[in-house]
């Protein structure tokens, strides 16, 4: 888990550090606060370590016991290019509410990151904008094969 933190200044060390984290758990939780590998790259912006776990399949909705994800972490701590990573994982939920019921949204902005803040509601926004037009054209599509009957 520790591996996350390390600075990975060459091609052999990403080679070592992908290495060890296909052969572990990547979504193992540490003992006392239950967090990830991910959530420690992500709250220190190791840009390569965080792109390294995606890549070994790590989980970017898993919370720690505070309620906390990758993202929230990063917003907490003004890592926007780590932010940006994990808004572009397909299956991210940046909707996902703490134990204070804050999101990550709520926490940039609290912690005055304003640009991660505008960020994260753009994905948000976008998001949703998206699931709607994917109805609406299911439900069209839906309607002309019926009609066409």
């Amino acid at each position: 888990m520790l591996g996350a933190l390390c600075e990975l200044r060459n091609e052999t060390e990403s080679a070592i550090m992908q290495r060890l984290f296909h052969m572990g758990n990547v979504n193992a939780k540490a003992v006392k606060h239950a967090q990830t590998a991910l959530m420690l790259a992500a709250s220190h912006g190791r840009i390569e370590a965080t792109n390294l776990l995606l890549k070994c399949g790590a989980d970017v909705n898993i919370q720690d016991v505070d309620g906390s994800t990758a993202l929230m972490c990063a917003a907490e701590h003004g890592q926007k290019e780590i932010v940006k990573i994990l808004l572009k994982q397909p299956n991210i939920d940046a909707s996902l509410n703490d134990c204070d019921n804050q999101t990550a949204l709520s926490i940039a902005v609290e912690n005055h990151y304003r640009d991660i803040g505008v960020l994260i509601y753009a994905h948000l926004n976008f998001s949703r904008s998206t699931e709607v037009a994917s109805t609406s054209n299911s439900s069209s599509t839906l309607t002309t094969n019926l009609t066409s009957s």
